[in-house]
């Protein structure tokens, strides 16, 4: 038989499968980035580990096609351990592809982040480029603002609590004042009662003013006591527009004023005059005290002493009490329902009401046969007092116990300002502490809340009233609190409002330098 006959050798598995095997140079490991020195990116990993199974799958099939009939155990073992040799191999390279795979990403991710970092890196570059070129910056300039103003505040703050440190009387002073002035108050009382017949039923003492609703500031110098003359039936007239003066004449029965009534009204001039005579005789013995030359238009005598080198000022008021309905001018008056209560209002208005010797204008003027100097103006300074005296919309602000407030505090810092600015401008002499009280009783009727007054808030209340004022006087207009048709800025005029308007504001916006 010829070689043709004889079946042909199966040609080894190995020997088939060698001519697909790549070659050690076609093995070779390439460093590529992101994954330095492991040879391999994620593609070429997947493609070798494809190109592995189907060559595994070829051989399979080959062997059972074409079994060789020289097969032998031996040659089975060899398959099986090429197979279980090759299978840690995959898996040694399938790890190695993850972690090259891991470490790809993690570059990767590296390498955005430092692309990220760079990209704001130079939009910061360019945003303090164009902050450079532009005059302001809104948010830093904002940062600015308010540090300055904090800064502002602490010192507004600073300066006005020591402006209130340097206003406090002494208790020594304020002791010293009292015992003396109400030595002499008793002495004219006394005398008024036992010694003359038209003023003979002068009741109690009624202590009024700042000293005694607890605002006098610097020194006890200024004192206010009102001696009333009671009046059982009046018949009052308004003299003028606004509400605030009245003639005065006595009805039916016997009265001790009745001499000072020739005509149908009672005569303010004469009666003062007459008070005054009385007064001047009740202080002789008390050589210290000087009466004070006549002023025109002001319805007190004005006594005057020296008491450890302060000059002490106490002005005696006539006063007549009238014990009836208030005039019909002061309904719309008086609003402090939502600040101290309806009740409370109703019970002042159930007190009696006092009527001074002050007269209108020049005291020249006359009408339906009135001279104006015979005419009397309504006063409340004993409800100003009791207000003065229980101002918080809490029955317990101010008091021990009870959380403080700046109301008195903020009025007190008004009255220094206005002193301070008197002295600087003698123009300004037309305004009164009367004005800043009357500005503070309405700002008290608009912010009724006690925590509206913090003491803790004085500085930012202090400038509230300021604009209140301020406001009042660029108007032109502040109403009496009792009558809100008298205008208490006609006297001033305009000009003078608008100029003491001004200076306030200036004041406000440095700082208050005058207080220091």
């Amino acid at each position: 038989m010829t070689g043709r006959g004889r079946p042909r050798k199966a040609k080894s598995p190995d020997n088939k499968c060698a001519k697909g095997k790549p070659t050690p140079e076609k093995t070779k490991q390439t460093s590529l980035p992101g994954c330095p020195g492991k040879g391999f990116t994620e593609e070429r990993q997947n493609g070798t580990i494809k190109e592995q199974k189907p060559r595994e799958q070829k051989k399979s099939n080959h062997t059972e096609d074409k079994p060789s009939v020289h097969k032998t155990p031996k040659e089975k073992t060899k398959k099986q351990l090429t197979e279980e040799q090759r299978t840690p191999t995959a898996a040694l390279l399938d790890a190695k592809a993850k972690t090259c795979a891991g470490r790809a990403k993690t570059t990767k991710q590296s390498a955005e982040k430092t692309q990220t970092e760079t990209l704001k890196t130079t939009e910061a570059k360019m945003l303090e480029e164009t902050t450079k070129m532009q005059p302001k910056a809104p948010k830093d300039t904002a940062k600015a603002c308010v540090r300055d103003k904090c800064e502002d505040k602490a010192a507004v703050d600073s300066v006005l609590h020591i402006t209130l440190e340097k206003l406090k009387i002494r208790k020594n002073d304020r002791s010293d004042a009292a015992e003396v002035i109400n030595k002499v108050i008793e002495n004219i009382t006394r005398h008024l009662k036992q010694n003359t017949q038209c003023f003979k039923e002068v009741e109690d003492p009624l202590r009024t003013g700042s000293y005694y609703e607890n605002l006098k500031i610097s020194n006890p110098d200024e004192f206010d006591v009102m001696l009333p003359i009671p009046v059982d039936r009046v018949d009052i007239k308004p003299f003028g527009a606004d509400g605030a003066f009245y003639s005065v004449a006595l009805k039916r029965g016997k009265s001790p004023l009745e001499k000072f009534q020739e005509t149908s009204t009672l005569s303010a001039s004469e009666m003062l005059e007459e008070f005054r005579k009385e007064v001047k005789t009740s202080v002789k013995q008390f050589t210290e005290w000087e009466v004070t030359k006549k002023k025109k238009g002001c319805p007190a005598v004005t006594l005057i002493t020296t008491v450890k080198s302060i000059t002490i000022s106490l002005d005696v008021v006539l006063c007549i009490m009238v014990k009836s309905s208030w005039p019909p001018f002061t309904k719309e008056g008086l609003k402090i329902e939502g600040w101290l209560g309806t009740k409370v209002k109703q019970d002042y208005k159930r007190k009696a009401y006092y009527l001074v010797p002050k007269y209108y204008g020049s005291g020249k003027a006359e009408q339906d046969g009135i001279l104006a100097k015979d005419i009397w103006r309504v006063s409340f300074s004993h409800i100003e007092k009791a207000i003065m005296k229980n101002h918080g919309s809490e029955k317990t602000c101010c008091e021990k116990g009870g959380t403080s407030c700046c109301r008195k505090n903020c009025l007190k810092l008004l009255k220094h300002l206005l002193s301070l600015l008197k002295e600087e401008e003698s123009s300004f002499d037309k305004f009164y502490s009367y004005h800043a009280k009357t500005t503070l009783l309405h700002a008290c009727c608009s912010r009724t809340k006690d925590t509206e007054w913090k003491a803790s808030s004085l500085s930012h209340c202090f400038q509230l009233l300021l604009q209140d004022f301020v406001g009042h006087l660029e108007d032109g207009v502040l109403n009496n609190f009792f009558i809100p048709t008298q205008n208490l800025l006609s006297d001033p005029g305009q000009k003078r409002c608008s100029s003491l308007a001004q200076r306030i504001k200036e004041e406000c916006d440095k700082g208050f330098p005058i207080f220091k």
